[in-house]
């Protein structure tokens, strides 16, 4: 039997902004134009069914790769792929809707994804309506009770406002309107990071039993390692745009390669981290209008050589057993296997 290959791929993905002034303003100020990267040659598969997770600290473009997978952002480079149609190829309308239908977000807040001025019902029943994927309103209806009840909420709730509602049963609202339109991929951006952390606890089973019982493929935006740890088959780590790291989640929390991804590890809380001794966090993410040269982490690595990591941005390098890192000590054999 053949392998059908990765269910979402992305090759090359970039995204510049341009953050100029007015033109007049720059005319004045004799100043140039002004560009972020935030996003650069990003390039992952997900297979089917499974959970890919992209971490990384605040700024270092999640949300924007995020955006861009589910058609919100057109990339500046580079291609997203689902079930092989390229996500942004022009041609046929129909076709594009057809694919988008299959992919669905939830996001961070659900205090602020969620219309307050609409009804339950009336939000989740809105995907049915636009898709076209039930025939008259008492369908639409039954299908509005059947979502909710599968993410553990009653039927009548859908007559209640967002607002009669704790932060754990929005964010379950907001799970059954992604799933409304019967999707087969699901981008989720930090969805339990404005919860409690027993309500966390609870919406990501929630989310695993759903993926177990419909099929879903997921990509997870998170900062919380331990979600991660939870959710996720295999990892990317994001640093300025840049993919520095990827591997199986046992791989990435036991071994890990890249010095960004140890300092991840590192100064996250652990329960077994007394005596335990660990490299101080140096610095903080520069500026993504004005990015270091080279290697972007080197300003903050105990492995930087002073030569190559400043002058030469590190390639993607293949360690097998679908392990990647981008990182000059790695290549060189100066930064070793397992944790320092």
């Amino acid at each position: 039997m053949s392998d059908p290959g990765p269910f979402v791929s992305t090759r090359g993905l970039g995204r510049v902004f341009d953050v100029s002034k007015p033109w007049l303003n720059r005319m004045i100020e004799r100043e140039e134009k002004v560009f972020l990267t935030a996003a650069e040659n990003v390039t992952f598969d997900i297979p089917r069914g499974e959970t890919f997770a992209l971490v990384g600290e605040s700024g270092s473009g999640k949300s924007t790769i995020a955006k861009m997978i589910v058609g919100l952002l057109r990339p500046s480079s580079g291609t997203v792929t689902v079930d092989g149609v390229d996500l942004f190829a022009q041609g046929d309308l129909a076709g594009q809707t057809a694919l988008r239908r299959r992919i669905q977000m939830i996001f961070q807040d659900p205090y602020a994804s969620l219309n307050p001025r609409w009804r339950v019902g009336d939000i989740i029943a809105e995907p049915v309506r636009a898709f076209g994927l039930e025939a008259d309103a008492r369908a639409i209806k039954r299908r509005v009770g059947e979502l909710l009840e599968q993410v553990g909420l009653s039927a009548l709730d859908g007559i209640k406002y967002p607002h009669e509602f704790s932060g754990g049963q929005r964010q379950r609202i907001c799970i059954a309107r992604a799933l409304a339109s019967k999707p087969e991929f699901i981008v989720c951006d930090e969805p339990t990071s404005a919860l409690d952390v027993s309500v966390q606890s609870q919406v990501l089973n929630l989310m695993r039993d759903l993926q177990r019982d419909l099929g879903l493929t997921y990509l997870m935006i998170s900062h919380d390692l331990s979600v991660v740890r939870y959710m996720a088959d295999h990892i990317g780590v994001l640093y300025l745009g840049r993919l520095v790291e990827t591997a199986p989640r046992a791989a990435l929390f036991d071994a890990p390669r890249h010095p960004y991804t140890r300092m991840l590890l590192d100064a996250a809380p652990r329960l077994d981290a007394f005596g335990r001794t660990a490299e101080t966090v140096v610095g903080e993410i520069p500026d993504p209008i004005d990015r270091p040269s080279g290697c972007h982490f080197h300003p903050r690595c105990t492995h930087n050589d002073g030569t190559r990591c400043v002058g030469e941005a590190p390639e993607r390098l293949d360690l097998g057993r679908g392990r990647a890192v981008a990182c000059h000590g790695v290549e060189e054999g100066r930064i070793g296997e397992g944790r320092p």
